[in-house]
């Protein structure tokens, strides 16, 4: 009898202190429900209305999500400029594939200045990325010499900036194996090891696109910001080594620690909505239809006045 007397004084005693944490509980969801209200808010007030993707977060998550993506992807004050943030966008969107984050990125890019010719070779870095990530990583190269490598190509390439050929090289046609490879060695002082290692019918091709792409200082993007993109779309694949790869190029091309956060940040960015928008299977139709809405309002922004 006693203990069950002390058995219903406990309960008693937990179900008065489960009040007050039911009473915060409630609180709690009533200040999420007021942020998130606030949020939607901010969201028309900025765009205009509030798109249907973003209407169909739950309310513990669309504050920061918006938050996010105001602060960083919006944001024209922040270290890389909005063209740049675009491409990196898009060159992530286009090898998660995320058909969503494409169209939205693309038309984003394009409102911000981006030319076609700007677009496709965003998109080339992206599959140049995705294309030797998989290459390297398939092959298990050894990380410590792979990074030994790339500094020895590092410091070749400071004899060669600006598409310069080395002392005493002469300009060779790429057609073959042997030819691949004689330019490699010309071009670096050495072959490196993920160059030695791929299989021959394919090495004159590759060799020929990453010089003629990432490696060229005329094409439409400067080589920092293919870097940056390369990086983006390294960071969220993971590839250890492209992230070296890129990181180490981005800085010598002039890339500062901002931007290369932002770049990091913005595939963070890309990765977090298109698992969203497909997880939630969002009428593909309906998403088109908001990004129009979009530009046109930002295009209607852009030719008004100014305000005296």
């Amino acid at each position: 009898m006693r203990h069950l007397r002390q058995l219903l004084k406990l309960g008693l005693v937990l179900a008065i202190a489960a009040v007050p944490m039911a009473a915060r509980a409630v609180g709690a969801k009533s200040g999420i429900a007021a942020e998130a209200q606030a949020a939607r808010d901010d969201v028309k007030a900025t765009l205009g209305f509030v798109p249907g993707f973003i209407k169909a977060l739950p309310d513990n998550a669309l504050p920061g999500a918006w938050e996010e993506m105001k602060g960083l992807q919006m944001n024209p004050n922040t270290a890389l400029p909005s063209k740049m943030k675009e491409l990196v966008g898009l060159a992530v969107a286009a090898q998660v594939p995320c058909k969503y984050c494409i169209y939205a990125h693309t038309e984003f890019a394009k409102l911000a200045g981006a030319t076609d010719a700007e677009i496709a070779e965003a998109v080339v870095m992206g599959s140049l990325t995705r294309h030797w990530s998989t290459f390297m990583n398939g092959v298990q190269l050894d990380e410590s010499k792979f990074r030994g490598e790339l500094a020895r190509m590092m410091e070749s390439g400071k004899k060669t900036a600006g598409g310069k050929m080395p002392p005493g090289a002469a300009a060779m046609p790429i057609n073959s194996y042997d030819s691949a490879m004689a330019d490699i060695k010309q071009t670096f002082g050495f072959v490196p090891e993920f160059l030695a290692k791929f299989p021959a019918s394919g090495l004159p091709g590759a060799w020929k696109e990453m010089k003629y792409v990432q490696m060229a200082p005329d094409t439409a993007l400067a080589n920092k910001n293919k870097e940056l993109i390369g990086l983006g779309v390294a960071a969220q694949i993971p590839c250890k080594y492209c992230i070296i790869v890129h990181t180490e190029l981005a800085k010598a091309g002039g890339a500062t620690d901002a931007e290369i956060g932002e770049a990091v940040a913005m595939a963070g960015l890309v990765r977090h909505w298109s698992t969203w928008l497909n997880g939630m299977q969002i009428s593909e139709q309906a998403f088109k239809k908001d990004i129009d809405q979009l530009v046109r309002g930002a295009k209607k922004a852009q030719k008004a006045p100014a305000p005296r």
